[in-house]
């Protein structure tokens, strides 16, 4: 995870904005690796639900994924159980299908574990994606 100066931050919020797929991809990956992303989780939704490109929606969510935490599990399952546009909806089903994490051993315990956590999340749309990763494991 960086740590970002106000202006990397400010700069990082506009180039979410930018009509370049590319430039909101590099957004997305650059806010997911901020210490603290629930100050940004507005702007990483909007690029997870990325309504033009699913290339933004990826590489936001890989970024997110990667981080290895409950933050950036929760802030993809959120989008995921929102998604509207059955492309974005696939994108991030198979980002969240495809995420290292699944392979056998402490990895995937460590995915397990944090979804078993998130079913008692406050947002119930988190609850119930999570509840659905894990009943499709049995």
């Amino acid at each position: 995870m960086e740590d970002f100066t106000k202006q990397e931050l400010r700069d990082a919020i506009a180039a979410a904005e930018s009509p370049s797929w590319s430039e909101r991809a590099a957004a997305g990956r650059h806010l997911a690796a901020a210490p603290q992303i629930e100050s940004v989780a507005g702007v990483l939704h909007r690029l997870l639900l990325d309504a033009q490109d699913t290339g933004v929606t990826s590489a936001t969510a890989i970024a997110l994924l990667a981080r290895r935490d409950l933050s950036g599990l929760r802030a993809v399952l959120a989008a995921r159980a929102v998604a509207s546009d059955q492309g974005t909806a696939d994108q991030l089903a198979a980002e969240l299908d495809c995420d290292p994490r699944w392979t056998t051993g402490p990895d995937g315990e460590e995915m397990i574990a944090q979804l078993r956590t998130l079913t008692a999340d406050r947002d119930p749309d988190v609850r119930n994606e999570a509840l659905l990763r894990l009943t499709r494991l049995r």
